[in-house]
């Protein structure tokens, strides 16, 4: 490559903006408690909050918005906290959270000071499968590990919760924490939670849904202690598009920069539509017809060419060739050019290093930092410390404020209302698993198999058939002990499923016997191997796993156990769910237990036979009393015979 198309980035230099702390900032522990006096003193019913790993504060000027005021925030980004020390009264953290002598400080001054709600957004570091092991041992167990905090940050914002005791928790996370097999740290945290007498709520929410014009999905995550259980905020009609969101800012080119350094600005003519209007609330007096901070970094020769090209459906692949400067078979979408009339894609932190993704939808210039502000929903008043690429930076970081708004509303609407608490998920788990040691009876008698290559064979043969049916043949498919018994007898394996009409299995059967018999023992690893190799579907390995290993237990998403998690919450899951709030469903109902994995595999039952989807048979459903769906009148237990 030549020296003129070596790949490189403009960064964003400009004015540097240094904010002062807000006139209610505390630097002791003793001023804070003055402030949390003075703010009960003042105001009619007051809810404080503590805002950890709070970055620029996005989180916390929603909880705001919504009567929440925020008196602690915590983070270990300089720029960050000189954002967030400016923007809210109160003590202003740079402490280091993995410290377990930090947190005891951070609890003690929420307990101290009674702070009602606890928000952040820990990061949540993968666990090898030794790593998870012993931490599910030691939460299990109610045990802690004196040197964990320091590792794993939820861990330590679990701590501080616990020693504490904030009448309400909002976490935030990226959706990935919900999405592993196991879910194994959003399931610790719903298990210590509610051992601690927190009633919990989490669910995936896709931000544009509350108002914010850009597709971001973010893990929700809301505990509350001695209220009535959290109701999730309900969703805007209509999306604010980015055109919505930012036509009233003025054209700039790329690389303009105002007069008058981080004073400076771009002369504003007024809003035009609603979004605009409270974008603009708070601004007054002589800033009424200036904007601030809409600057962005320079665009190259080349790059303003490419993007003269590019429309919103163009993809970087369709470019001349003498525009590229990455290679398009792994850079396919390297420039993106935003659509006016529709949302705008996810603004991250990575904003700050590449505007590439982010190219304006009629000029051709990457996105100011003012318009990533304003997809992100925060009001132009609001100014970000540092330079532009630490704006980006705080900016990409932060949780939307118009959806800290929706979610503290509801928060505060829950700490103020009193209801019966409903069961916890450990309780939902345990009759599950109860019903399901006491039933005579299965539908998928293979579950209750310690073979792997049972399991296998007895859900590729006879998935989605009749109880009877399964139950009447699996005596016979039972008797292919290993795979090498099912090649040796094909012709028997094709007579059994000729007498249901499912010939087809039977190669795909065989191709798979033939490649497990190839290999080593079905472990973990093996059946891993298997679902991505496209032999045996990754339901089917899963399924293998929860039934016949004794390690930590996938959650398994099956149409009959979706279905169950819709009726008994009254949350309505599709297909479309599976990977998330599907997931999260699901696990509510198995809870993280001793008795997880029976549980499951109650739900497996439960959604053959009893939990049909036309006349399900609640009478003889372990769960019938806490489910929150009128299905019609109970069945006998000789209708769930007939049924199957």
């Amino acid at each position: 490559m030549t020296k003129d198309r070596r790949p490189g980035v403009q960064l964003v230099r400009g004015p540097f903006v240094r904010l002062e702390p807000n006139e209610r900032h505390c630097e002791t522990a003793e001023g804070l408690s003055a402030l949390c006096r003075d703010l009960r003193t003042d105001e009619s019913e007051p809810l404080l909050a503590a805002d950890l790993f709070s970055g620029a504060g996005g989180l916390g000027l929603g909880l705001e918005a919504a009567g929440i005021r925020v008196v602690i925030g915590a983070d270990h980004d300089k720029e960050a906290l000189e954002t967030h020390r400016h923007h809210f009264g109160g003590m202003a953290l740079d402490w280091d959270l993995g410290d377990a002598n930090i947190v005891e400080k951070v609890a003690g001054l929420i307990r101290d000071n009674q702070i009602d709600v606890l928000a952040g957004g820990p990061p949540c570091q993968p666990f090898s499968k030794a790593g998870r092991s012993g931490m599910r041992f030691l939460v299990r167990e109610g045990l802690r590990d004196p040197h964990d905090e320091r590792r794993d940050l939820w861990r330590s914002f679990l701590e501080i919760v616990r020693l504490g005791e904030p009448r309400a928790v909002v976490m935030e996370n990226v959706p990935d924490m919900a999405l592993d097999r196991e879910m194994f740290i959003l399931r610790s945290m719903v298990f210590e939670l509610e051992r601690l007498g927190y009633t919990v709520q989490e669910r995936v929410v896709e931000a544009w849904r509350y108002g914010v014009p850009q597709f971001r999905q973010r893990l929700i995550l809301v505990a509350v202690r001695g209220g009535a259980p959290f109701e999730w905020p309900v969703e805007e009609p209509r999306k604010v598009t980015l055109a919505n969101a930012i036509s009233d800012l003025p054209p700039v080119a790329g690389g303009w920069r105002p007069n008058g350094g981080a004073d400076g600005w771009a002369n504003y003519d007024g809003p035009r539509t609603a979004f605009q209007r409270s974008m603009r609330e708070g601004v007054c007096g002589e800033d009424e017809r200036k904007v601030f901070d809409h600057i962005t970094r320079p665009v190259r020769e080349d790059d303003e060419r490419a993007f003269e090209l590019l429309d919103s459906e163009s993809r970087y692949s369709d470019l001349p060739d003498e525009l590229k400067r990455y290679r398009d078979d792994i850079f396919d979408d390297k420039y993106k050019r935003l659509a006016g009339d529709d949302v705008s894609r996810t603004i991250t932190a990575h904003i700050a290093k590449d505007g590439y993704w982010y190219i304006h939808p009629e000029q051709n210039r990457t996105l100011t930092v003012r318009e990533a502000a304003r997809v992100q929903t925060f009001p132009d008043w609001f100014r970000f410390a540092g330079p532009p690429s630490a704006a980006f930076k705080q900016i990409g970081n932060a949780v939307p404020p118009r959806l800290g708004f929706s979610v503290g509303r509801a928060v505060r609407k829950s700490l103020t209302t009193q209801a019966d608490r409903p069961p916890s998920s450990e309780q939902i788990g345990s009759s599950l698993a109860s019903w399901f040691r006491e039933v005579n009876r299965t539908s998928s008698p293979w579950l209750h198999s310690t073979s792997p290559w049972h399991v296998i064979l007895g859900e590729l043969a006879f998935d989605r058939v009749s109880t009877l049916t399964a139950t009447s043949l699996w005596p016979l498919m039972e008797r292919f002990t290993e795979p090498e018994d099912l090649i040796r007898e094909p012709e028997r394996l094709a007579e059994i499923l000729s007498w249901i009409g499912r010939e087809r299995r039977v190669e795909q059967l065989i191709t798979a016997a033939r490649v497990i018999a190839s290999g080593p023992d079905l472990t973990d690893e093996r059946l891993d191997e298997l679902a991505a190799e496209g032999v045996v579907p990754a339901g089917v390995t899963d399924l293998a796993r929860l039934v016949t290993t004794e390690g930590e237990e996938p959650v398994v998403v099956t149409s009959g156990a979706l279905r169950i998690a819709n009726r008994f919450q009254a949350n309505p899951l599709g297909r479309k769910n599976q990977n998330s709030a599907g997931r999260i469903a699901i696990s509510k109902m198995i809870g993280y237990g001793p008795d997880a994995k029976f549980a499951q595999l109650a739900l497996l039952e439960l959604g053959t036979d009893v939990c049909l989807p036309v006349n399900p048979i609640c009478g003889v459903c372990p769960l019938e009393k806490w489910c929150r769906s009128n299905q019609g009148p109970a069945q006998s237990p000789s209708d769930v015979a007939r049924s199957g």
